[in-house]
């Protein structure tokens, strides 16, 4: 496997329909996995395509903090996640975690310029 289809992100654009969104890149993939790497208690969830956007992950740390990025196709996260002794869930069957919507809750606030 080479390094340019790393995370088999190749495969998952053939079988991807056509969307108004970029494509994912290795970059997406690596900013998900430095973000697992640097934080405890990192979760991934799944988010479904759409017609505007391709399959695309969160991940959550224990705490909260969270990042979206393209990840191409469920099996691409569920691979890293895996590499990463990480859960991965769908967020259509479990939702998103309730530490999640507390965090943007949380930093909304800090960044009111009413405050």
């Amino acid at each position: 496997m080479g390094w340019r289809d790393r995370f088999g992100l190749r495969r998952a654009r053939k079988k991807g329909k056509a969307r108004f969104d970029r494509a994912a890149e290795d970059s997406d993939i690596r900013t998900l996995i430095d973000f697992a790497k640097s934080r405890t208690g990192v979760e991934f969830f799944v988010e479904p395509e759409t017609f505007a956007t391709s399959t695309t992950a969160v991940a959550v740390a224990h705490d909260g903090e969270w990042t979206r990025r393209r990840v191409g196709s469920p099996d691409v996260i569920r691979k890293v996640a895996r590499d990463l002794a990480a859960p991965v869930y769908d967020v259509q069957i479990v939702g998103y975690p309730q530490r999640m919507r507390a965090w943007t809750e949380r930093n909304k606030r800090g960044l009111s310029l009413d405050d």
